[in-house]
């Protein structure tokens, strides 16, 4: 099992390989059954995994330290170490099947018709005042409308997610998930995360702070790497494509997101000129997004986080780490679009 995870990791499959077996066959028949299952389970399916596994680590290893302390050699604790070792194998293979060889599919910058070269900075503004532009034209009716329903109840979002989804893929479209609470909310307050997937049950999981205007992009987000976008620029690019075909409220939080994103990419001169752009009532939800964000976070755990997320996302094949985050303004300043942003893919006959 240990060789097999080895290989399974080090292993040189082709992008179109996974693509062609794993990504439009394999893994959404996997997730259209199984994320309505955990759908119907009112809490975090994540909980119950890693809550359960860290105790039966921590049995395990504690009766081998017992049983080597009592022989007074270290030998005793060898069955265990390698029984741990052999789980570790079979629950990163389970990683693989379920959700993780889709790090390795065609990247979006394949997958799309791109028009333009690597934007520079004037390129980044236009489309920062861009998203200013539409945040003050939006946010009054999107308030008015407001966001009572959960995004997983909102028939619009639903309804944009999948036809995004066929503009992107053949894959079957996938299944949104229920944006779940669960025991890890104060870690996900402390480091700042807004949501993650559960790559073994394929559940989504959302910071319990969200405010409401944040929840309708993050759930897109989510749903996106339920789809098998692993990517986090790709996950945000169709997140944000999601939310811009749909009702109001959620096209204010797609730009409200975006407008974020631009802002992490810009100098600080050009962070107060696009700041100096926004309404009153724009400005008063990023001031809002900041204070959450504030009062949660632990600075030094969330660093200590991130920097391990950096890893994970370089040993799973992403080059630029969390740097990939950011990348989701190149592939909007980048992409064709037709008309209501949407993407042109190569090879894809004209609609």
């Amino acid at each position: 099992m240990v060789l097999a995870a080895v290989a399974a990791g080090l292993a040189p499959v082709s992008s179109g390989t996974v693509e062609r077996l794993f990504s439009t066959r394999i893994y959404p028949s996997i997730q259209r059954s199984l994320t309505p299952l955990t759908n119907a389970v009112p809490f975090a399916v994540f909980d119950l995994l890693t809550l359960g596994a860290a105790a039966l680590l921590i049995v395990a290893l504690w009766r081998g330290i017992a049983r080597a302390r009592g022989a007074r050699s270290v030998r005793p604790l060898l069955p265990t170490l390698r029984h741990v070792a052999v789980a570790a194998a079979v629950v990163y293979l389970a990683f693989l099947g379920l959700w993780g060889f889709n790090y390795r599919r065609i990247p979006m910058t394949e997958r799309l018709v791109l028009d333009r070269a690597a934007p520079g900075a004037d390129a980044v503004v236009a489309l920062g005042l861009d998203a200013v532009g539409r945040l003050n034209a939006l946010h009054a009716e999107a308030h008015r409308v407001g966001w009572q329903a959960p995004p997983w109840d909102d028939r619009a979002l639903r309804a944009a997610f999948e036809e995004v989804q066929r503009r992107l893929s053949d894959a079957p479209p996938a299944v949104p998930g229920r944006l779940k609470s669960s025991v890890y909310g104060q870690y996900f307050r402390w480091t700042s995360v807004d949501g993650m997937v559960n790559p073994f049950a394929l559940e989504v999981l959302g910071n319990p702070d969200l405010l409401p205007f944040e929840r309708p992009m993050v759930a897109a987000h989510e749903w996106a790497h339920l789809a098998g976008y692993a990517n986090e620029a790709e996950a945000s690019f169709v997140g944000w494509l999601t939310c811009v075909r749909a009702g109001v409220a959620s096209q204010y939080s797609g730009w409200l997101n975006l407008y974020w994103e631009v802002g992490s990419e810009l100098s600080a001169e050009n962070r107060t000129r696009l700041w100096e752009a926004l309404a009153e009532g724009p400005r008063g939800d990023v001031e809002a997004m900041i204070e959450r964000v504030r009062r949660g976070q632990l600075p030094r755990l969330r660093a200590a986080s991130w920097r391990v997320y950096d890893q994970y996302l370089r040993a799973n094949r992403v080059e630029e780490g969390i740097r990939s985050y950011g990348e989701v303004i190149t592939l909007v300043l980048r992409a064709r679009f037709e008309d209501g942003w949407t993407p042109v893919r190569r090879g894809a006959p004209s609609p």
